[in-house]
């Protein structure tokens, strides 16, 4: 592969409203294979966002990290990699979700809708109607994650929902290499947006998967990444 990931401490950032158990086991496999050393972060609802931050400033304490991130996991990681490219060796993004301003984003607009019916109707209702309406293995994966989050996980919906990724031009700017991994069938994370990430950033490149096989086994998300990243220039 283009970057040596050996030894190397990567922290897992989960997407929202879901947690490090999921990323665990969505990116450990491929990273073991590397040899990397993969560091599970637990979200913390209270202070979604800075939690993310603070888990990467301290990682990279010791010298530079990598990172590896699902969908708004991937957006915070790739902002701090572009803003501390001397502490980061690559990143690692599954289903990005928007570039920029994230107002009329899929995924954005069903954390908010999300978080409204959390508020409005509680936990066990909520949950309910998101098993109802989301594939079993979804459903099994954010029934635990939301359980977990609660009571404060509609604020941590609302705060990922607002939250603002790296814009192209910033794109532009990234040092290391990344290697993006988007699912041709998935409209909460659009394929549209990966590659976008992958043409503005200069040293990047983008594999595929559907989201059976992610629900199948999430480390296929991993693999796709780290075989992305091999490719990128």
């Amino acid at each position: 592969m283009g970057v040596d990931l050996t030894g190397i401490p990567t922290v897992l950032l989960p997407g929202t409203g879901s947690d490090d158990d999921y990323v665990y086991r969505a990116f450990s496999p491929a990273l073991h294979d590397v040899r990397a050393v993969p560091i599970p972060h637990t979200p913390e609802p209270g202070r979604l966002i800075a939690g993310y931050r603070h888990a990467l400033d301290d990682a990279a304490q010791q010298g530079p990290i990598a990172v590896a991130g699902v969908s708004l996991g991937a957006a915070v990681g790739l902002a701090w990699a572009i803003s501390h490219p001397d502490r980061i060796v690559a990143v690692l993004a599954a289903l990005p979700a928007w570039t920029g301003d994230p107002e009329t984003a899929p995924a954005a607009a069903a954390a908010r809708a999300s978080a409204h019916e959390l508020r409005r109707d509680g936990l066990v209702a909520a949950t309910a109607r998101m098993q109802q309406s989301s594939p079993a293995w979804l459903a099994d994966e954010l029934t635990r994650s939301w359980v977990g989050q609660w009571p404060l996980l509609p604020d941590a919906m609302e705060e990922a929902a607002a939250f603002v990724a790296p814009t192209s031009l910033e794109m532009e700017t990234l040092r290391c290499p990344m290697g993006v991994a988007s699912a041709i069938d998935d409209p909460i994370h659009p394929l549209e947006v990966g590659v976008e990430w992958v043409t503005a950033a200069p040293r990047a490149a983008l594999r595929t998967v559907t989201l059976a096989q992610v629900g199948a086994n999430p480390a296929e998300l991993g693999a796709a990444c780290l075989t992305a990243l091999a490719e990128a220039p």
